[in-house]
């Protein structure tokens, strides 16, 4: 799947909503058994609030991602992490999300960082095999979520050239 033309464009507060509306049902369908929804539900408050924390934080770099100026997904970079990756279900397997994916590691690479870094759900099969496609490879380094019930992330690691 060829790469989408897609722009990433700096995230205001006033955005939140919208990139929420993006990311509920992408979060809810890939991270269905990571998160049931009957004893888990998506966050939105709590998440929503983080947004408007990390826009206002230094060194924490919030874009929407943009395909004919309609906001069709988000990305977060913290230094050498892609922090939050998504992109709305309707666009998934379009090749929007590598457009984005591609336009993210290049403002990454402008920054000078030469290798990236991300944490992906070990539940998330589709996010991995994604990353994986793209280049990016399993460290052996895990953690676990903030969130109930606290699963297992994997980090994952590429070159940004």
């Amino acid at each position: 799947m060829a790469a989408a033309p897609v722009t990433l464009r700096t995230m205001t507060a006033a955005d939140v909503d919208a990139v929420l509306d993006v990311q509920v049902p992408g979060a809810v369908r890939a991270l269905v058994d990571v998160f049931p929804q009957s004893e888990y539900p998506f966050p939105r408050d709590v998440v929503a609030d983080r947004w408007r924390r990390e826009i206002d934080a230094p060194g924490v770099d919030c874009c929407t991602v943009r395909l004919d100026d309609a906001l069709v997904g988000f990305v977060a970079i913290r230094g050498d992490e892609l922090l939050h990756f998504g992109i709305a279900v309707e666009h998934w397997s379009t090749g929007v999300a590598q457009g984005a994916h591609d336009a993210a590691l290049e403002r990454m690479r402008t920054r000078g960082v030469q290798n990236a870094r991300l944490w992906v759900f070990t539940g998330n099969r589709r996010a991995r095999r994604f990353y994986e496609r793209l280049g990016w490879r399993p460290t052996a380094e895990r953690t676990r979520s903030t969130f109930p019930p606290r699963p297992e992330l994997l980090q994952y690691v590429r070159p940004t050239t």
